[in-house]
């Protein structure tokens, strides 16, 4: 078939209908009818010569055809939607646009909170939609409905530019009453104590992966899922935990908690940027990781609080 034959349109219905496996969820995603959508699938197999999802039983499988094609054009898509928002210069003061980030909690409390108060005045329209990193993250990317995700290093697919934003390093921090957090816990003191971890989507956070060589000797206590619901396990109790410099020392404005360094060394983390390689010229988004990167502390103070 000629490409000026072709309906641009039924790519996005081929991507929504092999993400949902279903005409229905496809349907409402697109906010059309299930008898359109159905009408958008007869077309797209007449025009691709395959089945694109078949039925079998109550569910919907798509063909082989349809899951070798699925990445390319995800692919396309991403570039059609990279020249439609980057085609033109970026003003903030005037644009409307709408950002989708993949973010640690961590990130979005010493970076993008403080930039919200900027974007009040400097980007009045624009819209930041902050979500947290999973293991969909690089697909949803790859299929350019990420404009951004923001992650450890190591996390990072290989197939997308990436940019460091920050270097960050760790510290040991607990209720302000206990005395440990001031005269430098000890190596005794650390495995000692109770611990608050934070666990993300079930799996290691970047921490536990440097800290591997004290898994199994922490006594940990407490469990949760996030570094912000794990800091207020530590006021009133014995219990310490193992966090980013940068947000503890923002915390600690708040929360009657204390800093002290780790008793042994661990591997910093570096903090990423990354984004569709179709997007590298993306006015908008050099402008949005620029202001990030204003945002970020730079202290590098030795003493805590």
């Amino acid at each position: 078939m000629r490409l000026d034959q072709f309906d641009l349109n039924l790519l996005i219905v081929f991507e929504a209908l092999i993400e949902e496996r279903s005409v229905t969820r496809a349907a409402q995603r697109l906010n059309v009818t299930q008898s359109a959508m159905s009408a958008s699938l007869k077309r797209l197999r007449h025009a691709l010569s395959d089945e694109v999802l078949v039925q079998h039983g109550k569910r919907m499988t798509p063909t082989a055809h349809a899951l070798d094609l699925a990445p390319r054009i995800s692919d396309a898509i991403a570039n059609l939607r990279n020249i439609l928002t980057s085609g033109v210069g970026f003003d903030p003061a005037v644009s409307n646009r709408r950002f989708t980030v993949a973010v640690s909690d961590y990130f979005s409390t010493i970076a993008w909170a403080p930039l919200a108060i900027d974007l009040e005045k400097e980007a009045p329209h624009v819209r930041i939609d902050i979500g947290r990193p999973d293991g969909t993250s690089t697909s949803a990317l790859n299929a350019g409905h990420l404009d951004l995700f923001i992650a450890p290093e190591h996390y990072m697919s290989s197939s997308h530019p990436r940019e460091l934003l920050v270097e960050e390093d760790f510290v040991v921090v607990g209720c302000i009453d206990n005395p440990i957090l001031h005269s430098g816990v000890s190596i005794e003191e650390f495995y000692n104590s109770g611990h608050v971890i934070v666990s993300i989507g079930g799996g290691d956070t970047f921490i536990d992966r440097t800290m591997s060589h004290a898994k199994d000797k922490r006594r940990i206590e407490v469990q949760c899922a996030s570094f912000i619901e794990a800091v207020w396990f530590l006021p009133g109790t014995k219990r310490i935990t193992v966090m980013h410099r940068r947000l503890a020392e923002k915390l600690a404005a708040y929360l009657p908690i204390a800093l002290s360094p780790l008793p042994f060394p661990v591997e910093s983390m570096r903090q990423m940027a990354q984004f569709h390689s179709s997007r590298s010229t993306d006015a908008g988004l050099r402008w949005l990781l620029q202001k990030l990167r204003q945002h970020i502390s730079k202290r590098s103070g030795a003493a805590f609080a």
